[in-house]
Parts: structure tokens; C-alpha cells; sequence
């Protein structure tokens, strides 16, 4: 039975058997802390504003997002007083059930030691309100999951993939390595040649196998859920702005779990003042 029960039986029996608060509490088998324990009344309305400010700005960001970004603001609430009033307000994210599939044994990625030594790169696809269909190319850094840029055109052949490469090799620095699926354009000699020319060596996941290419596969996944499904796009533009905003962020602010919790860049930043590795 509720304790709440129980009190209300034992200020019962006071007033109409005139019987001691000890007595009372004995016959409804509750403690004298119990009875005289009040609970006490928190004020969560500056908790509520911070988190729907912060839900608002990211709507696809789940309970350990929002609550790893609010310790990075200098917040100091605990994470059950956090995730009672996120689940309060209703911020859960609705959570698609997943497949079964048969048991699988992939190799894990190994995830490189220094920065900018292997990059990801991949093409996802997209349609504008007029039905017009465009494309993305995404490429980002394996160390640490920093986005180095995002093309984005009606088409993409393999020398403007290319000419983009090599305007992030001169911004970031060239890397040794960049893993890829067996798209016409990644294998085409236009792009073999460039890689050759540079020094870059290309490694090709097998086919039919995009957890090979787990890191980029994942990234698709955000951008995906938190920019190209979030808007309507009239125009390209629209979409390069977006993503520019979105790009900010997610290197940013955006805290990764599987980089301790950081941003890229503040995993980066570490990795560079405490092994010196970037």
C-alpha cells in the first residue's frame, strides 16, 4: 500500500480514537520519518526552458545528446533529474524497431591514430519540392568524424569530385588513405589517377558490404534524419545553406559517443595538446 495511504490511515485513527502519533504509525506499519516526511517541491520550470530551447534547435537529438551538450554548457543537473523532465515534456524520440537479421561477424574499423590520414567519402541522394533530384558528396575524416565538406549538385561527375578533393587536401592537408564503395566515379580513371598522382592510396570496401564503410554509412544517417528529411528544399541553394549551418554544428557542438562524448573538433583539439597527434 502507498505510504501516502498509510499516513492518511494514521490521521485517522488520531482523530477519532484520540491515539498517539506512535501508536498510529505501529497499527499502519509506517515509520515516524515516513509520516513526517514531506516531500519536497523542486522548481524545474529554468531545467523545462533549456531543454525545449535546446530540443528545438536540435529536434533530432535523443536524451544523451541533449544531456551531454547541457554538461558542456556548464550545466551541473544529474542525468535522472534531466531525463525526469525531458520525459515530463515529451521529448522522447520515436524509436523504429529494428529487423532481425541473421547473425553477422563484420571486421571492426580500425580507426586511425592521427588525423587526417584517412578520409571516408560517399554520395547520397535527394529530390527538391519540384521533383528535381540532386546529389551530395560527403566527406569526412576518420580520426575523429570531423565533416571536411559537403558537394552538393545535379551532377557529379569524377572530375568535379576531384577538383573538390583538392580544394580539402589545400585547405586540411592531403590524407593517405581514402576508403570508398565501387561507385563509376571512385572507379573510374579520372579519379584512380588523381589518387595515384597525389600519393593517395584508395581502398575500396568489397561489394554489397557498406559496413566496411561504416564511418561515412553512419554520417549518411545523421544528415540524412537532421537536415535533408527536416526541410523542404524550393532550391540548391537552400540545401549548400543548410548544410553549411548544419556542418557548424555537427563539428562543433554535437557531442559523438564513441569520441568520449567531445565535438570533432574538441576531440581533435585534445588528441592534438595531450599526445600531440593532429
Amino acid at each position: 500500500m502507498p505510504v501516502e495511504t498509510r499516513k492518511a490511515w494514521a490521521r485517522d485513527l488520531q482523530a477519532r480514537h484520540q491515539v498517539s502519533i506512535v501508536k498510529s504509525c505501529q497499527a499502519v506499519g509506517i515509520s515516524r520519518t515516513a509520516y513526517y516526511y514531506r516531500k519536497r517541491q523542486v522548481d524545474d520550470s529554468f531545467v523545462e526552458e533549456v531543454l525545449l530551447r535546446l530540443t528545438e534547435r536540435h529536434p533530432r537529438w535523443g536524451f544523451v545528446k541533449c544531456f551531454d551538450r547541457l554538461r558542456a554548457l556548464d550545466h551541473t543537473w544529474n542525468h535522472k533529474r534531466v531525463q525526469r523532465v525531458y520525459h515530463q515534456l515529451r521529448l522522447q524520440l520515436r524509436s523504429k524497431r529494428k529487423q532481425r537479421l541473421p547473425a553477422r561477424h563484420p571486421m571492426p574499423l580500425t580507426q586511425p591514430v592521427m588525423a587526417r590520414s584517412s578520409w571516408s567519402i560517399d554520395f547520397m541522394s535527394d529530390g527538391l519540392t519540384g521533383r528535381r533530384r540532386f546529389r551530395t558528396l560527403n566527406v569526412i575524416d576518420d580520426f575523429n568524424r570531423e565533416v571536411l565538406g559537403i558537394d552538393i549538385g545535379v551532377s557529379l561527375p569524377a572530375i568535379r569530385v576531384t577538383r573538390f578533393l583538392d580544394q580539402l587536401g589545400e585547405a586540411h592537408g592531403y590524407p593517405q588513405c581514402i576508403r570508398t564503395d565501387n561507385g563509376p566515379e571512385f572507379t573510374s580513371t579520372e579519379f584512380t589517377q588523381w589518387a595515384q598522382q597525389r600519393g593517395i592510396l584508395i581502398d575500396f570496401i568489397e561489394p554489397g558490404c557498406p559496413y566496411q564503410n561504416a564511418y561515412i554509412e553512419r554520417f549518411n544517417r545523421t544528415y540524412r534524419e537532421e537536415v535533408l528529411d527536416m526541410h523542404l528544399f524550393t532550391t540548391l541553394d537552400q540545401v549548400r545553406w543548410h548544410t553549411e549551418a548544419w556542418i557548424n554544428i555537427y563539428n562543433t557542438e554535437r557531442p559523438h559517443e564513441s569520441l568520449d562524448r567531445l565535438s570533432p573538433v574538441e576531440y581533435r583539439q585534445r588528441a592534438y595538446s595531450t599526445l600531440k597527434l593532429c
